[in-house]
């Protein structure tokens, strides 16, 4: 599932594709129909997807997108089944055509939709604080309460037993059954995504949406930004303290506890059961494994494996480093 809330202005011909992308292939079906553009893993033949790092390489030999953007060092990975699309630079690529198909995901105005609670259908089964704004598209469960001055934008579910602390915004989110949300959080925007082309920068669209599951809790001041291809999610019952960030696509498992001023960088994969202490950082495009536990101020840079204690800057297991600390 990527961002059910944006209108597709999909198809496009393969034609019309190629010629965003400035690419002369004659010996391509020009006429071929592309429905949408997505990440390695969800493309269908109907789709596009992309292919920029080495990293990804065992997720693209099995794609089943019909064509794939990437270079010319990366192509002989692909299937047969998917078409190189060979680019000079390919995240600037996937942000031209991508802007193409959802040119409402590029950036985040705020939303006229919004009124106040009072004047919706929402008043009287939603207990709330004053000045609480909500916009069109939004889904309140059954025993939900909302603090003072929230603004709940377009394009939100919410379930059961729900709690939105004050002076907090959502939006493209969808929040399962029993989650709090405390005060001051921002939560579905557009996230940190853009590229220096010709000395300015050239915003990504962010397609995806954040995706809470059962029984978390968010703390005060924390940002989850939606993805941009795939989806940002946090699994359930996982517990973020206060002052987190979460950026685009990341994605956390269950029963996780994140300690205060935690960073996790785009694309990386938290998994289940994950404890990680406060103001450690994560770098982007990382998989951390079940039962991981990230002392307190570590910088992790690279992958860790299931099972295993890690400390300090770059991370490295914790006996090793408490032995080199002495």
């Amino acid at each position: 599932m990527s961002n059910p809330f944006y209108k597709n202005n999909g198809p496009f011909k393969l034609s019309d594709v190629l010629n965003i992308l400035n690419i002369k292939d004659s010996n391509l079906n020009s006429d071929k129909e592309i429905k949408d553009i997505k990440d390695l893993n969800t493309s269908t033949e109907t789709d596009i997807t992309f292919f920029h790092s080495k990293k990804y390489k065992d997720i693209a030999k099995n794609t089943k997108a019909s064509f794939c953007i990437t270079n010319q060092s990366l192509k002989t990975e692909l299937p047969n089944n998917c078409i190189p699309l060979v680019v000079e630079n390919v995240l600037i690529a996937v942000s031209k055509l991508t802007a193409e198909f959802y040119p409402d995901a590029i950036n985040d105005k705020f939303d006229e939709s919004a009124s106040n609670i009072e004047k919706t259908t929402h008043e009287g089964k939603v207990k709330h604080g004053k000045n609480v704004l909500v916009g069109e598209n939004i889904t309140i469960g059954l025993n939900c309460s909302i603090g003072h001055n929230t603004i709940i934008e377009k394009n939100v579910f919410i379930g059961n037993n729900c709690s939105i602390g004050s002076n907090t915004v959502i939006r493209n989110t969808i929040i399962k059954n029993n989650v709090n949300i405390l005060d001051n959080c921002v939560i579905g925007k557009h996230g940190f995504g853009f590229f220096p082309k010709n000395n300015q920068n050239l915003r990504y669209p962010h397609i995806g949406i954040v995706l809470i599951e059962e029984n978390c809790e968010i703390g005060c001041g924390s940002t989850i930004d939606r993805g941009s291809m795939s989806n940002t999610l946090i699994g359930r019952n996982t517990y973020l303290d206060n002052q987190i960030h979460i950026a685009h696509n990341v994605k956390i498992g269950e029963n996780s506890i994140i300690a205060g001023q935690v960073g996790i960088a785009g694309s990386s994969t938290i998994g289940k059961n994950v404890k990680i202490g406060g103001q450690a950082g994560i770098s982007g495009h990382l998989k951390i494994g079940n039962n991981v536990e990230i002392g307190g101020g570590s910088g992790v840079i690279k992958d860790i494996p299931d099972n295993t204690k890690v400390m300090g800057y770059p991370a490295k297991k914790i006996r090793d480093f408490l032995r080199e600390n002495k």
